[in-house]
């Protein structure tokens, strides 16, 4: 009897979207320590690094120039310019996961999630976190204690432009609890990783099924 455990799947390439303050960051950081089958996708960018920053770890640092070339080439599945530097995810590393059954995550707004989908719509699975309410959104931000007012409004009139994407998303929760939230996510993965369509060699075990004696 085959050991059905061993047939090889593809990977899961998992996106977690949400406003600043409604507990994307914290989802994702508990899901890579607690879920040692999924790692998070590590981007490009042209910014300065920061003295506690690794890089290869938090982002891979490169030139303009390295950049703008990735970019002409299409090796890039989305791409953003942020205050005057450069921010995306390579293309290369994602595919080689996911053609090994790895789990890629992906910690990115609405607008390169909806480039990753276009490019790879078959491997995605997109999750939208919603705050409760704008008021908790901004208890959040205040006693994270980061930010000055002038930021923090500004948060908050992006969150808008941000939660109005919601219904682009395949999954959307409401972060009103975060251990419940947490268990919402794992549950979302343990289903993705199951899909009829990130099990292709199933064809050949099904066949072989059919053709067994009884």
């Amino acid at each position: 009897m085959p050991d059905t455990a061993l047939i090889p799947r593809r990977g899961v390439l998992l996106i977690l979207s949400s406003p600043s303050g409604a507990g994307k960051s914290t989802l994702t950081r508990n899901l890579i320590e607690q879920d040692h089958g999924i790692r998070l996708s590590v981007s490009v960018t042209t910014r300065a690094r920061r003295g506690s920053e690794i890089d290869g770890v938090h982002y891979r640092f490169i030139a303009r120039d390295d950049f703008l070339e990735m970019r002409e080439r299409g090796d890039l599945l989305e791409w953003a310019e942020v205050h005057g530097n450069f921010y995306g995810t390579p293309r290369k590393p994602v595919e080689q996961a996911l053609t090994a059954g790895e789990d890629m995550m992906f910690d990115i707004d609405w607008q390169g999630t909806k480039q990753i989908v276009e490019k790879m719509p078959d491997d995605v699975s997109s999750v939208f976190i919603l705050p409760p309410s704008m008021a908790e959104l901004r208890n959040r931000l205040e006693r994270r204690a980061e930010d000055s007012p002038e930021v923090i409004a500004r948060r908050l009139a992006n969150a808008r432009e941000e939660i109005a994407q919601w219904q682009t998303y395949d999954y959307v929760l409401i972060n009103d609890d975060l251990q419940r939230t947490f268990g919402e996510l794992r549950a979302i993965l343990d289903s993705e990783r199951l899909r009829r369509e990130r099990h292709p060699a199933l064809a050949g075990f099904v066949e072989n099924l059919l053709s067994e004696e009884t």
